[in-house]
């Protein structure tokens, strides 16, 4: 289900698989950060995720000041969640935010308690999460259809293909 819970995130929750996604929605337009963080504390917390894909591909840079924040106030109750298996959808282009969370979980290592995977797009850190789930296809076709996509932005025809054919990416 698609949650409009949080203005400068996209989110789609599944109970199924107590998986829940998270794209940033505002653009280039960070002012609503921090709120936006704190309210997905919320969101996780009240849901009992376990499981949660962060699109990190979507977020502008995060300001130095933000990135201390995250430090001092976000990830001590990050931690503390209930969480299981966390993917970082994050390309290698986004350096700046790739060493910020880089930094964020040497710093937090000995207190995060759940699987941490990187991808660099979300759609395969999806099939991780889900331990290859046959709700991704329509997880997938309910995400494109709710941001105007088609199956041409990494939506539903490119899992079923690789279920079909068997074929390797």
């Amino acid at each position: 289900m698609i949650l409009n819970t949080i203005a400068s995130l996209s989110l789609q929750y599944d109970e199924a698989l107590s998986l829940l996604r998270v794209e940033w929605a505002a653009g280039e337009d960070m002012r609503a950060f921090r709120s936006a963080a704190e309210q997905l504390l919320e969101v996780v917390n009240q849901h009992s995720v376990r499981n949660i894909l962060l699109e990190m591909n979507t977020f502008p840079e995060i300001a130095v000041y933000d990135q201390v924040w995250l430090g001092v106030g976000w990830m001590p109750a990050l931690v503390k969640l209930p969480i299981e298996r966390m993917v970082l959808a994050i390309n290698r282009r986004h350096v700046h935010n790739q060493l910020a969370i880089d930094s964020l979980i040497a710093l937090f290592r000995p207190f995060i308690k759940f699987d941490i995977q990187f991808f660099s797009t979300a759609v395969p850190g999806l099939h991780w999460l889900s331990d290859y789930s046959n709700r991704v296809p329509g997880l997938l076709a309910e995400w494109d259809a709710a941001h105007g996509r088609g199956p041409a932005h990494g939506g539903v025809n490119e899992p079923r293909a690789f279920y079909q054919t068997g074929l390797e990416y």
